[in-house]
Formats: structure tokens, sequence, C-alpha cells
């Protein structure tokens, strides 16, 4: 009797670590769908495609990888295409600080990233203000002035009302008592043309965005619209350098999958990125484009999601915009 117990005990637990080692065993096998909020040439676009292009190179990957633009909504769109594959492997999506934003002041936001599936925090995003090389704006209180002096006519360039670009111009404009306007546009090349045609005074964008143009010497930049002066233009104040004291937006780029995704294959594509993070590739990605390596996952990324979407909530009402949740 104690024999035939000792091998039925034997069988379940050979049962019980053959399903876990298949469990493990997750890899995709057909093309890795990678889900992006923008449309092509967007900052989000951008970014997961060279995410895709050191993950290939490097064969991280054993599918070649396509990338998904559910454009609309700010992001509200993508995050409800990504809700509909709940408990699915896939896809991967590429979320950036306007899906922690969206929902908090769009009602018709019914997902938030509390109900997706974390797997990876890879950068945080520098900002800066510029201007056109020819602007009588030659820092932060020439442009102040100017705004005080005429109060909604000066225009500033930007992409969603819930961006980080706006949510500054809001923050910015309850410290000074001023306004301005904020021009919504598409995409990074119209708001960087719409600048330098002079249709408007100032953007405040992600270094690589406009690179070369700064380096041409056609942008110029008046202000680190950080709590620390950038490595890439030391010579360039913060605002509160320049007397400005408004709280700092980081923005955050990382990788989400569907609600409920299985354990397995969150577990891949941890895995998956914290290879591609340590690619010499991915270091010449991030110093090319002047990103922050911020990669974060596992529990730490949890409370960073729960940590950020009160920071941004506090920020918003700061800024006076309504909070819907």
């Amino acid at each position: 009797m104690l024999r035939k117990i000792a091998l039925w005990v034997f069988a379940l637990s050979g049962t019980a670590l053959a399903g876990g080692a298949a469990a493990q065993a997750y890899a995709p096998d057909r093309p890795i769908e990678f889900l992006v909020h923008t449309g092509p040439g967007g900052g989000s676009d951008v970014f997961a495609r060279g995410a895709a292009a050191v993950l290939e190179k490097n064969k991280l990957v054993p599918q070649r990888i396509q990338i998904t633009n559910k454009t609309g909504g700010g992001g509200l769109v993508a995050m409800s295409f990504l809700s509909e594959k709940a408990g699915q492997p896939e896809p991967v999506a590429f979320f950036t600080s306007v899906w922690y934003v969206n929902p908090l002041i769009r009602k018709e936001g019914k997902v938030t990233m509390n109900e997706l599936t974390p797997i990876a925090r890879l950068i945080l995003e520098a900002s800066v203000l510029t201007v056109r090389a020819d602007s009588p704006f030659k820092n932060v209180k020439d442009f102040i002035e100017a705004a005080r002096k005429n109060p909604g006519k000066l225009k500033q360039a930007g992409g969603s009302i819930s961006g980080r670009d706006n949510n500054m111009r809001l923050l910015m404009q309850k410290a000074t008592g001023t306004q301005w306007q904020f021009i919504s546009f598409p995409g990074g090349g119209e708001r960087i043309a719409a600048l330098l045609g002079g249709h408007a005074d100032t953007y405040v964008m992600e270094p690589s965005e406009a690179l070369e143009h700064i380096r041409a010497g056609k942008i110029r930049v008046i202000a680190a619209v950080m709590d620390k002066r950038l490595a890439a233009f030391p010579d360039v104040p913060t605002l509160k350098e320049q007397g400005l004291n408004v709280p700092e937006i980081p923005q955050p780029r990382g990788v989400v999958g569907p609600p409920n995704m299985p354990a397995n294959a969150k577990a891949y594509w941890e895995a998956v990125m914290a290879k591609m993070v340590k690619t010499p590739e991915w270091r010449e990605f991030l110093k090319k484009d002047l990103l922050e390596d911020a990669f974060l996952t596992g529990p730490a990324l949890q409370d960073f999601t729960k940590s950020f979407s009160q920071q941004m909530r506090e920020i918003l009402k700061e800024g006076g915009v309504a909070v819907v949740r």
C-alpha cells in the first residue's frame, strides 16, 4: 500500500513538474504584433520600431515583428483594442504617459493602466522648451513677459491636449498668471514645421524630435523641462533655475500586455526586454535619441503605475483640469 501511495504521489508530482515546464515554454509561434497608439512616424511608432530592430538584429525573438497602428483618442482606441484581447498572450503594446492621463480626464476612457498587464518600463524621456533660432525669446523670462503683455496671443505647438506638453503649459500658466494658446498637431513633423514656419512661438518637445534642427542652429533650446540639466545641453538651465517653480512631468515609455495576460507570456516578454536593454544596439539607440534608461519590471513596475497615476492626477488638478476618475 505504501509503495502504491508513493508511486501515486510521484506520478502527480511528475505531472505537476511537466505542467510547470510546459507553462514556462511559451514563445511566439506566429508574427509578433507590436501595438502603438500613434500613426507611422509618431513618437510611439518610432520607439516601437527602434525596439523591434534591436530585437530582430540580436535574434531575441523567434518571429518577425509587425507594427499595428491604432490611432485615435490619444491612446484610448489602442487601449480599448488591447483590452479586447484579454487573456491572450498578444499583442504587446507600447505605452507612454497619455495612457495614464487620458483615462483620468475622459469619461469614454473605459480602460486604465491598472487593468492591463505591466511588462516593462523601458525609458524616461526628457523634454525641452524650444523656440526658433531667430525668436526674440532668449530665455523663459522673455517668453513669460511677452505672454503677460499679450494675453492669449502667443502659440505653443503640441500634440494631444492630455499630453505632457499641454500639461506643462497649464502648470506654467498657473505659476505665472499668464495665458497662451495650445495648437494641437497630429505629428511631430507638423509641430516642428509650425515652429520653423512661424505659426507657433514655442514647442515643448523630446530633444530627439528635432535634434538635427537644433544642431543645425534652426531651433534654440531655452529650458530643460526637467529637475536637472540634460547632458546633451549642459548650458541650458532648467525651468526652476529660471525662477519657474513647477513640478517635473516624467514621460515613461514601456510595454504592456492585455488584461489577464497568461503568466508564461508575461514572463517571456519580461525576459526578452531584460535581454534587449543590455545589448549594445539598445544602448546606442538610447544615446542617439537622447533617451534615459529606466528599466523596471515586476512589483516595482506595479508600484510605479500606481504612484505615477496619482502623480498625474495631482498635476492635472493643479493645472486646473477636471479629473473624472
